[in-house]
């Protein structure tokens, strides 16, 4: 029984059609021609849907325009191996500009709406070469560091979780990468399944240069002796998150009660870097006029 089609995805910006069965796509002077029969439907950019002739059969560059800005906006929607196997067989300077935007973004520091846009511009990569097991290490990395952010703490639920989806795949596909294997096991910490992540860290062992064993052993030895944080680190993100919202709508008293009863718990706060949570916590100290707690919250951070 054949398998009905996911519907097209809804992207901003993009209109789909449904080309006549015998449409091929052709360009680049009779190198590219591929038949598009039984696809997904097209995507376009929402000009050129309306610049279409009445054929409806959109030319080369429309079609990679819109191929192109739909797997931008979404590299999972419905149809994005196609999508991506088409840029691949027929777009070769897209693909070109892609590497170069990756590039581009690793050479700098950015901002988490940049960070997006790398994660997005890797997972293209990811489906034009599903083997490599290093596009889906830098996805991962790419979830934690926004999953680290104050800034995108509104997130880190759906950013650990991807950041451990990713990294597991990375793993799967490289099981002797020591990076992936010990960011997998920190995921697997912050989203408090402490076996497992001893279980991760334990293989590698025998991968990793004495200063390194010595700290994944210092990691494994506290989980096995209970030196745990309270709740798990996931936990503790998102009520910083709360705490940066209630800080936004003024509540800078209620913002830092959050913050001290996360670094109350003696674990957390020294296994994760927290210079950003220091600084709000004096931010809120210092509208409620409480100078002198601000000061010593400020020297910390």
């Amino acid at each position: 029984m054949s398998q009905k089609p996911l519907p097209p995805t809804p992207l901003a910006g993009i209109t789909y059609v449904i080309p006549p069965d015998d449409y091929l796509l052709s360009g680049r002077d009779g190198r590219v021609a591929i038949l598009w029969q039984n696809n997904p439907p097209v995507p376009l950019l929402d000009e050129d849907h309306t610049a279409l002739d009445g054929a409806g059969r959109p030319d080369y560059d429309m079609v990679g325009r819109g191929i192109y800005q739909a797997l931008r906006l979404n590299p999972e929607c419905a149809g994005a191996a196609w999508y991506a196997a088409v840029l691949k067989d027929a777009y070769p300077h897209i693909i070109s500009e892609l590497g170069g935007q990756i590039i581009m973004l690793e050479a700098r520091e950015v901002d988490t709406p940049y960070i997006d846009r790398k994660i997005n511009f890797l997972k293209i990569m990811a489906l034009l070469d599903p083997d490599n097991a290093g596009l889906q290490l830098e996805i991962g990395r790419g979830y934690v560091d926004k999953g680290s952010r104050l800034s995108s703490l509104q997130d880190a639920v759906n950013s650990w979780y991807s950041a451990e989806k990713h990294l597991k795949m990375a793993l799967a596909l490289d099981p002797d990468d020591r990076t992936a294997g010990y960011e997998y096991g920190e995921t697997l910490y912050v989203l408090g399944r402490y076996q497992q992540a001893a279980e991760i860290w334990s293989g590698l062992i025998p991968l990793l240069e004495p200063g390194e064993r010595a700290r994944v052993e210092a990691r494994i030895a506290g989980i096995l002796a209970g030196k745990l944080p309270m709740v798990p680190p996931l936990d503790y993100l998102t009520a910083l998150s709360v705490a940066v919202e209630q800080h936004g709508n003024g509540f800078s008293d209620d913002a830092a009660a959050i913050i001290t009863d996360v670094l109350a718990d003696p674990v957390f706060a020294a296994q994760f870097p927290l210079n950003e949570v220091y600084y709000l916590l004096g931010t809120c100290y210092q509208e409620a006029g409480l100078m002198a707690e601000a000061a010593e919250a400020f020297k910390r951070s």
